[in-house]
């Protein structure tokens, strides 16, 4: 009994903050789960610490935990949970060892797909965001960010909060010194098609930028089909695990991507209070999965899929 209370304990100790994440040990690319897991991050939900989401989800399945475990996402675990065949099964026959194991190589995934996303948009980006027929000026290097942001006045005007002027010169000026700190929560321009924001209507042209469709083929269907007619059997990681809809987590994510890639900042870190990509990816999430902005969603979402996945879209 007291191995079971002290084997209990240590599993509520490893599971206690099933949404932040956490240090994660080396897994084998080659195996299934991490493959999963990247696709689990980039069109379900990107930042989660999965060890200590499959912990909590087992422990709640079995009811050991007669109260809620603080952080822990029900629905998020049993999307897991249906996203894998014979995850269940593999989560309930093995070892607290085994749970925790399994969550390493999902989060591995995440983790790896994340990165590599970051690490291939930063350089893209600066060719999408130029004039039509003309270069960026002043130049923003590919190799260094430190002149990205609000520093200079393209990414500074993509970035630049929908409720603020950025032809203003002292909102301008504050916004480059730090006197005005721009939270998560505040959407940038960059957020909407041609960047114009509609105070009347803020649903008019939300998440349907060309930057964001540019981003999100580069990710899901292929570098190449960002500057072409996007094909339902083009290549790419979009058909590697039989993604044929748009998601709005996925449509979330690229949005994150992008923010962080034209932002000075050269780390990608859910803890960044400058950045605050946690606060901004949760904040898009929230407006996605509200029941109460259904119908706007189902539009968007049939925008997307006309874009990314035409020839599906027209047969559905």
């Amino acid at each position: 009994m007291d191995d079971d209370h002290s084997s209990l304990n240590e599993s509520r100790k490893r599971g206690s903050s099933a949404l932040q994440l956490g240090p994660r040990k080396k897994a084998l690319k080659s195996d299934p789960l991490v493959s999963h897991g990247r696709h689990f991050g980039r069109t379900v939900f990107a930042l989660c610490n999965y060890p200590s989401l499959l912990v909590n989800g087992i422990l709640q399945l079995e009811q050991l935990e007669d109260v809620s475990i603080e952080n822990f996402s029900a629905d998020l675990f049993e999307k897991l949970l249906d996203s894998y065949p014979g995850l269940l099964e593999r989560l309930r026959e093995g070892s607290e060892e085994e749970v925790f194991h399994v969550g390493e190589l999902i989060g591995k995934g995440a983790s790896c797909a994340r990165g590599e996303d970051t690490k291939s948009l930063k350089p893209v980006v600066i060719d999408w965001i130029a004039p039509a027929g003309g270069v960026v000026l002043p130049p923003l290097p590919r190799n260094s960010k430190i002149t990205c942001g609000f520093n200079h006045p393209l990414t500074g005007h993509l970035l630049c909060p929908t409720e603020l002027d950025w032809n203003d010169a002292e909102t301008k000026q504050k916004l480059q010194s730090g006197e005005i700190a721009v939270s998560g929560d505040q959407w940038p321009l960059f957020l909407y098609a041609n960047e114009a924001y509609d105070p009347d209507d803020p649903w008019n042209g939300l998440l349907r930028s060309r930057l964001l469709i540019n981003a999100f083929r580069h990710v899901f269907t292929s570098p190449s089909s960002v500057e072409k007619e996007p094909k339902a059997t083009r290549a790419g990681n979009a058909r590697l695990h039989g993604m044929t809809t748009v998601t709005a987590p996925s449509v979330a994510y690229i949005a994150t991507q992008v923010r962080f890639a034209i932002c000075s900042s050269s780390v990608f870190s859910h803890t960044d209070t400058s950045t605050d990509s946690e606060t901004f990816y949760h904040s898009l999430l929230d407006l996605l999965e509200d029941p109460d902005e259904r119908g706007e969603v189902v539009d968007l979402l049939v925008w997307w899929n006309r874009q990314i996945f035409p020839t599906l879209s027209a047969t559905k």
